[in-house]
């Protein structure tokens, strides 16, 4: 006879399943706990209180199989997130990557949720870059999967809590004030380009990158799709090129032996020549 938890189990797995089948995307990657915890806030808003309960919903509601991939897609950012790991990026490794490409660097912010990175990034090389310098050939891409992040992301516009962390001169100088948002300029917005993507199952988007920041979103998938990730953006990266991870992420897996830890603390790593 079973027990309620493993009733309770089976009709968990019995979920994931659908799931996968009506949205194409694998959940096996996505750490157990985090899973059933972004899955239960989809079933509160639902109103329902089981995993069979909510599989029905997902048959009976078009719309909440978006629903529930946006919210199982990780969407915590800021400008200048962990200002201690841009200021080293810009005072030690952007100004030799920006030189040695002559201006034409190519990233990727890998997971880039509402485009706080990547566009940080843009305004830290538009500082950098030698006055009158054209920065046409300059590319960041970035790319998510979640729909509504990217729509944001595109439109460049957000509350002024979202740059609680960045210094004020660099706000005031690559954004505008507009119905009490900030807008980023175009000089600074014509430098990314957004993608839909699903980090576990497809290739990088235009590889080779000079740099590729994926920053707290590793963390959430279990250890073996970590070190596949990891292996793809050392793959993605031109001999020399950077790797940046979040503070808490450790590099796994035979990626190791591709990339050379530069800077334990900001978690910055160089691709072997």
């Amino acid at each position: 006879m079973s027990t309620a938890g493993e009733g309770d189990e089976v009709a968990f797995r019995r979920l994931t399943r659908r799931i996968t089948e009506r949205a194409g995307v694998p959940l096996d990657a996505y750490k157990d706990r985090c899973l059933r915890r972004r899955i239960a806030v989809r079933m509160r808003a639902c109103g329902v209180h089981t995993f069979d309960a909510y599989r029905q919903v997902l048959d009976r509601e078009a719309g909440e199989v978006d629903r529930l991939l946006d919210a199982l897609t990780i969407n915590v950012t800021r400008f200048y997130r962990n200002p201690e790991t841009w200021a080293r990026l810009a005072a030690e490794y952007l100004p030799p990557l920006l030189a040695a490409r002559k201006g034409a660097l190519h990233a990727w912010s890998a997971g880039c949720a509402s485009g706080e990175e990547p566009f940080t990034l843009a305004m830290l090389l538009v500082d950098l870059a030698p006055r009158g310098a054209d920065l046409a050939r300059c590319v960041i891409d970035a790319s998510d999967l979640d729909r509504g992040s990217l729509e944001r992301a595109r439109a460049a516009s957000y509350p002024p809590q979202a740059f609680l962390e960045a210094p004020p001169a660099l706000v005031e100088r690559h954004t505008r004030a507009e119905g009490g948002q900030r807008v980023v300029i175009e000089r600074v917005r014509r430098l990314v380009r957004f993608h839909r993507h699903d980090l576990i199952e497809d290739p990088a988007p235009a590889p080779p990158y000079d740099l590729v920041l994926c920053r707290n979103v590793v963390i959430y998938f279990d250890r073996a799709t970590q070190e596949r990730l990891f292996l793809r953006f050392a793959e993605s990266l031109v001999p020399g090129g950077l790797l940046v991870l979040g503070k808490v992420e450790t590099l796994l897996g035979t990626a190791r032996d591709r990339l050379e830890l530069l800077d334990p603390r900001e978690r910055i790593y160089r691709r072997a020549a």
